[in-house]
């Protein structure tokens, strides 16, 4: 039945490297229907809507690769799904979503689209998606749409899903470094690497952080009197007890003096400069209430300071600047605040203002006091009238930070334990020693806030992020360990539990995902481990030092990798007639392009293992960013020979033994006759390809030679069902592997593309 309709059949959710891309994509089958025929320019006043709603899609260069050239094209004419993806595109990112990456491909059904989108946060993705299909039919129809509303109901989403703006500069920093990622949970907990090259962090904590550091940094006053045991320059002070004891202890040490909770955060609850009784025994009924104690310790004159320590290093500092109104004679001080401060647009509530906005509490309202004033009042004109004397450190000084105070605040660092600190210092001047100017570190904070750093309301921002990883993967490692994907439309299974066998008998605690289950070392730990989230299982445990994981065609062509990059990746073979009709995979090339995903992600530094008997395979190592193997049943074969003729690796069969060969230089392996998984129907090609992934991992001679001559599955494993399927077992067992499915990949650039 026609009609002039946009209608979302289904959305696949690819998490990793897939057909179209190496990022995580949201995949949605668009039926667009009679649209079809009527393209955009066909509509009339449909360009206008659109963009008036949004102005921004000018930055889309699509087709034209030249600002503009979207909007151009809907111009001259283009379909629905087309606009959809970058309309999906542009509402995620006005709400604060990364991503650029979309395409548009029509499928095999008239009118029904793939429409592909960055999806770094699915929840978000998906809202946006449908946001931009209610978007598009509203401008055809010519409705009216809420976009601010819209674009607000987004940012709800990022705000409730996405990272936040610290965490998300330390993957930014990550992704810089091609290290890989996992994020742990709903918040802020994210791995960077694989296995037990993995670090975590969570926000501004690492698992360097020590809870003894963090509980120590918790006390502020344990931490005063450690600094102080080691030189550092504190101000004196003490717990106190009640108000009395405050003042008690204000008289010791000499007015003016500060009150602050033992255990507090974020400035709250910190009164300074306090020079009578009645101030004195107010803060501390407050400060009470913002900890588990109360500590009075002298007042340091002069400006608020933040030092970021990261492994050793300060990375960045920022100043604080007191927060003051300045009368007209006519406005109050609440009204001042509000046009003078609030209304600063570097001011706000969420993390993406560096400055907070004013508010009269406890705090400002006893600093008023002290001025004889109060909210209400109306100052004469021209008078300044202080507010707040912190909470406003956001002004980046890094560069003016003397040698000796950045030596002071690594030294305080040290002293608690931690690997990142926040160091909060007071000083006139921070291009001065603190000695002449009689300033101190007044706390050390674990967990420290990076925003400030990030996004100075004044001053240049600082790579924190990059600090930090840096800091948890120095001299350019990457976080990686020996991963082997396989891949290919028959034997997969087989491959996979080989190489896995080689790995065991290296003495590396391996993890072996595949249709036969997910295996931690020889236990197995999981029914069926071909899927996205098994292999990712491998991937998060903290003691696999390497993997191997089959991946099959349809798992990319649903799910996508589970890995970013691998240091080895198998092609075992390329069958034409294994399409994915319900996928609109339906031609040879297309299986093709699905398949090559495996050597895509190959590492610069790694091997694509490719079957040099079957011509489209072979052909894929053009495509390998590092080296190629081929393995092939005899060095007859004229693609292995001039690949050996160039220096490159080979591995087949001669003289009855597995050769290794590189160039001229050769190797026997073992002879066939020791091999008990060729004995009857055996497939020596498979076995071939698993010895070439062994040897691409430079794994010794001793453990292939071992592996191939004690592994021994049952005959069944290799029976293929009748159609050229692949086999597998009744009883699922790790040393007796079935033949799998096979993989899938094509990427495409990070620009729109239609």
């Amino acid at each position: 039945m026609n009609r002039k309709r946009i209608d979302i059949l289904n959305v696949l959710s690819l998490r990793g490297p897939s057909m179209w891309t190496y990022p995580p994509v949201l995949e949605a089958w668009v039926d667009i229907g009679e649209l079809e025929d009527f393209p955009s320019n066909l509509i009339p006043g449909f360009y206008e809507r659109l963009s008036s709603w949004l102005p921004t899609l000018i930055e889309h260069r699509c087709s034209y690769d030249e600002r503009g050239g979207f909007l151009r094209r809907v111009q001259e004419g283009t379909w629905p799904g087309h606009i959809l993806e970058h309309v999906t595109l542009e509402l995620q990112n006005l709400a604060g979503l990364p991503g650029g990456f979309g395409k548009a491909r029509e499928t095999s059904t008239r009118g029904v689209y793939r429409v592909v989108v960055s999806a770094y946060q699915e929840e978000v993705t998906r809202a946006a998606l449908a946001t931009a299909r209610d978007l598009v039919m509203a401008a055809i129809e010519d409705r009216p749409f809420d976009v601010p509303g819209a674009l607000d109901a987004l940012r709800d989403l990022v705000n409730e899903y996405w990272l936040g703006p610290s965490t998300a500069s330390i993957v930014q920093a990550a992704e810089d470094r091609r290290i890989p990622y996992i994020r742990l949970n709903q918040g802020n907990l994210v791995q960077f690497g694989y296995g037990a090259a993995q670090h975590r962090i969570w926000t501004a904590e690492t698992d360097r952080t020590s809870a003894v550091a963090e509980g120590i940094a918790c006390d502020k006053d344990l931490t005063k009197s450690l600094l102080q045991a080691c030189g550092v320059p504190v101000p004196e002070g003490r717990m106190v007890q009640n108000k009395n004891d405050a003042w008690e202890a204000a008289q010791d040490i000499g007015l003016p003096v500060v009150i602050k909770p033992c255990d507090g955060n974020h400035g709250r609850g910190v009164f300074l400069d306090l020079n009578t009784r009645e101030a004195i025994e107010t803060a501390f009924g407050v400060a009470s209430g913002e900890g588990s104690g109360v500590i009075v310790e002298r007042y340091v004159p002069g400006n608020e300071h933040r030092l970021l320590v990261v492994g050793d290093r300060l990375v960045a500092a920022a100043r604080g600047k007191t927060a003051s109104v300045t009368g007209d004679g006519k406005s109050t001080i609440l009204e001042l605040i509000a046009a003078q401060l609030n209304s600063d647009p570097r001011r706000g509530n969420t993390e993406e203002h560096p400055l907070n906005l004013v508010a009269l509490d406890s705090a400002a309202r006893i600093e008023l006091e002290r001025q004889g004033c109060h909210g209400d009042a109306v100052p004469p004109e021209g008078e300044e009238v202080l507010i707040q004397r912190n909470g406003n450190v956001a002004f980046d000084c890094t560069d003016e930070v003397h040698p000796s105070i950045a030596a002071h605040v690594r030294l305080a660092a040290r002293i608690v334990g931690l690997d990142i600190a926040g160091i909060d210092l007071v000083a006139e001047d921070i291009s001065r020693p603190l000695e002449e100017q009689g300033g101190a570190i007044v706390e050390v904070n674990a967990g420290p806030g990076l925003l400030m750093h990030l996004k100075p309301a004044d001053g240049q921002p600082r790579p924190v992020g990059r600090a930090i990883v840096d800091h948890l993967f120095p001299n350019g490692g990457e976080g990686r360990i020996p991963l082997v994907g396989v891949s290919g439309s028959h034997g997969t299974t087989l491959v996979t539990q080989l190489v896995g066998q080689f790995l065991r008998l290296s003495g590396l605690r391996m993890a072996a995902a595949s249709s036969e289950g997910l295996f931690f070392d020889r236990r197995r730990v999981q029914a069926d481990g071909a899927s996205w989230e098994a292999a990712r299982r491998a991937l998060r445990n903290p003691m696999i030092e390497a993997a191997v994981i089959e991946n099959g065609a349809r798992a990319i062509l649903t799910e996508g990798l589970a890995y970013d990059r691998c240091q080895v990746g198998v092609i075992t073979s390329l069958d034409p007639a294994q399409t994915h009709p319900d996928l609109s995979i339906l031609e040879p090339q297309q299986i093709y392009n699905v398949l090559r995903t495996q050597v895509d992600v190959v590492l610069p530094t790694g091997y694509a293992v490719l079957n040099g008997d079957d011509g489209q395979v072979a052909d894929m190592a053009r495509l390998c960013d590092g080296e190629a193997i081929f393995y092939a049943l005899d060095r007859g074969n004229a693609r292995v020979a001039e690949h050996l003729a160039q220096g490159r690796r080979a591995v087949y069969a001669a003289g009855g033994a597995i050769v290794l060969a590189q160039g001229e230089a050769v190797t026997e392996l073992t002879p066939l006759s020791a091999i008990p998984c060729l004995a009857g129907h055996g497939d020596l090609g498979l076995v071939l390809a698993g010895v070439a992934a062994g040897w691409a991992l430079d794994l010794p001679l001793d453990c292939l030679r071992a592996g191939v001559e004690s592994y021994s599955p049952p005959l069944r494993a290799y029976a293929r069902p009748p159609g050229g399927g692949t086999g597998g077992l009744a009883e699922p067992d790790p040393l007796c592997p079935g033949s799998g499915g096979g993989l899938a990949y094509a990427p495409g650039s990070a620009q729109h593309h239609e």
